[in-house]
Parts: structure tokens; sequence; C-alpha cells
């Protein structure tokens, strides 16, 4: 596979076991292993040619094949010893040395008598001249500009209490005559006490976040539980209640089946003994009828009184039918139970429903957190004692407040 570049771009030099990264260029294995080896320590890998940033460290991919130009050839036998190329050269996020002419080196030390960044080679004049012993050296930083005063072009060296600013020494015969002025020193001394107060606070303030990260998290899994509990026994509740349903249903359905048996029974006896008495009736009815027609007065005159006592002694049996018997009782019973068992269900879920609605999980704690410093100092506020009337006394309270974020409060009514 061929390369478009001749050179290595770390080295300059021809490629040697050449590997590409998926932004597409390609490096010496050995060059792109040392420079992403300096960045281990920061876990941000850059290429060294489009300065694609990647989070994680890419895998270099080899590329196959061999590059010669010119009268120069990479010979796969006896390849050239590795380079070894200086990556002490400043990139975008490093400071670079002040005194370095062309493509300058990482500074190492920063002065702030000089207002100056030096390299290693270019910071040994401060180390073995005698000149330089009363400058501060410190690690590099940035912006060394806003360490002079931006109107009489001397280095900050003071700060004013009064404006809440650093001034250089000009600035206290005129602007800031008067003024409450210390050291600068002096005053990161008390802003050192102040920010391990504030600390402290915060580390504090972390602690308590953390435990109410763990007791919300409790909280969760108990609630999970819990909801998977009441789901499962509800639906076995429920299911005991069709379940009765069904039964009051197959109860119902035997009672009706029982009482129209009996009915029909007793219903197919009557009629039994009814069609018995109507063929008894009828075979009367023919012998009477034969009566009257014999011709023999002594027969008919002993016959007649027989057949007339026997009807006068026989006395039928009456059966009436309730016209107003049904089943619509039944029906209506099962209505009723079925609209109160509605009402009833209806009124026990809002209760239910009210009671759960009701219930918080979690909740905001709105109280105020108490600030125990003074109301001028920076970032910081104490509430008034009392509620302010008098101009005096609201100017007394005229920083900005800052109050604390608002806390979490987990409720154990699962």
């Amino acid at each position: 596979m061929s390369m478009d570049q001749e050179d290595c771009y770390l080295c300059k030099e021809y490629f040697r076991d050449p590997v590409s990264i998926p932004c597409g260029h390609s490096f010496c294995s050995v060059c792109l292993k040392t420079y992403w080896d300096h960045a281990d320590s920061t876990g941000t890998y850059v290429c060294p040619q489009c300065r694609v940033t990647y989070n994680r460290r890419p895998t270099p991919r080899r590329v196959q094949g061999s590059r010669q130009s010119g009268d120069h050839r990479i010979s796969e036998s006896y390849p050239p010893p590795p380079p070894s190329p200086d990556y002490n050269y400043a990139g975008p996020r490093d400071v670079g040395c002040d005194i370095c002419i062309g493509r300058k080196h990482k500074a190492v030390k920063s002065c702030l008598m000089c207002l100056a960044s030096y390299c290693e080679k270019h910071l040994k004049p401060h180390f073995e001249s005698s000149t330089f012993k009363r400058h501060k050296l410190v690690d590099e930083i940035g912006h060394l500009d806003r360490q002079i005063c931006p109107q009489h072009q001397k280095g900050l060296e003071l700060y004013c209490r009064t404006d809440q600013m650093c001034i250089c020494v000009l600035c206290t015969v005129k602007e800031h005559k008067g003024h409450d002025m210390v050291s600068a020193e002096t005053e990161r001394a008390e802003k050192q006490n102040q920010l391990g107060a504030t600390q402290a606070e915060i580390q504090q303030r972390i602690h308590e976040r953390v435990k109410q990260m763990d007791e919300l998290k409790h909280a969760v899994d108990a609630l999970k539980s819990s909801a998977q509990r009441a789901l499962q026994e509800s639906e076995k509740l429920f299911g005991d209640m069709l379940r009765s349903i069904e039964r009051m249903q197959a109860e119902m359905s035997k009672l009706i089946s029982t009482n129209k048996k009996s009915a029909l029974n007793t219903a197919e006896g009557h009629m039994e003994r009814l069609s018995q008495e109507i063929a008894d009736l009828k075979k009367r009815d023919a012998e009477l009828t034969q009566l009257s027609r014999t011709e023999d007065h002594i027969h008919f005159i002993q016959s007649f009184h027989m057949l007339i006592a026997q009807t006068e002694a026989e006395e039928l049996p009456t059966v009436s039918v309730n016209p107003y018997f049904s089943f619509g009782s039944v029906t209506k019973t099962v209505s009723q139970l079925k609209e109160h068992l509605n009402e009833y269900s209806n009124e026990e879920l809002v209760k239910v429903a009210k009671t759960v609605n009701k219930m918080p999980f979690c909740q905001l704690d709105e109280r105020k957190r108490r600030r125990t410093m003074k109301s001028n100092e920076v970032g910081l506020y104490k509430p008034p004692s009392h509620e302010p009337r008098t101009r005096d006394e609201f100017l007394q309270y005229r920083g900005s407040p800052s109050y604390g974020r608002d806390t979490m409060h987990v409720s154990h009514q699962l």
C-alpha cells in the first residue's frame, strides 16, 4: 500500500514500520508509540498531524508495502535505527518558552519578576546568575500579561481590599490612595483560609449528597420490591374474588335448576292425575249416556242411584296455577349484587388511589443553608438576624446572596 507523504510527520525521516490511525495519517510505529506514551497521563490522545482528539488510545493499523523516493530506499533486511524524536516541543495546550525562536519548547517554570516562561535550557541563568536570585519561580502558567497593571505596566504586588482588586505600587499613589491595602501574599494567606473552609464545606456537602444518593438508591430498591409484591398479591386476591364470583354463579345456577326441576316434577304429577281424572270422568259420562238410552225402566232406576251416589261421593282436587311465578327475582337480586359490587369497588379504588397518591416517595427540602462567614467575603452571604427596615440595615446585606442547593429528603413509607 503506497502512502502520499514521503516522511514521518514526527521524526521527519523515511517511514520505518509505518502504522496508520483512524483519521488516516501514518507514522513510524515507534514514533507514534513514544508520542502517545507521553499522553497516557492526561488520558487524551491527539493526532500529531491533524490534531483530532481521541478519548481512548486507538490501536494503530500496520501499513503494508515499501516506499522509495529518489536515491533513498528503506531496506526491510537492514532497517535504520529507530529515531529518537524530541517531544519537548510545546503543543496547543502547553505553555511555550518565551525565549525560544521558531518552534518553542515546553516551559517548565514561569518567573513572576520577568513575567516570562522558560524551558529547561533558557531557565539555567535563573539558577546560575546572582542577578536572578530574588526572582520568584513558579510552575509554568499562561497569560502572564494578567500579572501586569494595565495602567502603569508594572507587576501586580498589592491587593486593595477597598476595591477588591490587585494593584501595583504606583496605584497606591493616586487611584487607591488611602485605601485598605495589603500585600498579595497576606491577602492570599487569608483567602487560603477561606478557601479551606469553603472546600471543607463542599466536601461535607459531597458526603451528604453521597449519603442521600445511597438512601435514595435503597429506597428505589425497596419501592421496586414493594410494587412487585403489591402486584403479585393484588393479582392473587383478584383471582380469589373472581373464583368466588364464579362459585356464586354456580350456586345461583344450581338454585335455578333445582327449583325448575322441582316445579316441573310437581306440574307433571298434577297433569298425570288430571289426565287420569279426565279419563274416569269421560268413562262415567259414557255410562250415563248409555243409561239414558236404555228402555228397561227397572235397570235405569237401579243403575241411576248407584252412578249418582258414586259421582257425588268423589271430590275432585282443584289445581291452581300462580300467574306471578317466575325467576325474575333471581335476575333482580343478581343485578342488585352487581351494582353494589361496582359501587363498593369504585369507592375502595378511589380511597386506595388517594392514599397512595398522598404518600410521597421523595421530596425536596426547601430549607436554606446557613452561612457563617461575613457578608463582605467573596461569594458568601450571612442572612440577617432580623428583617431590615432602614436603608442602613439594607446596605449591610448588599452582597449577592448564595444559597445551598436543595437537599433530597427520602420518605421511608413503603
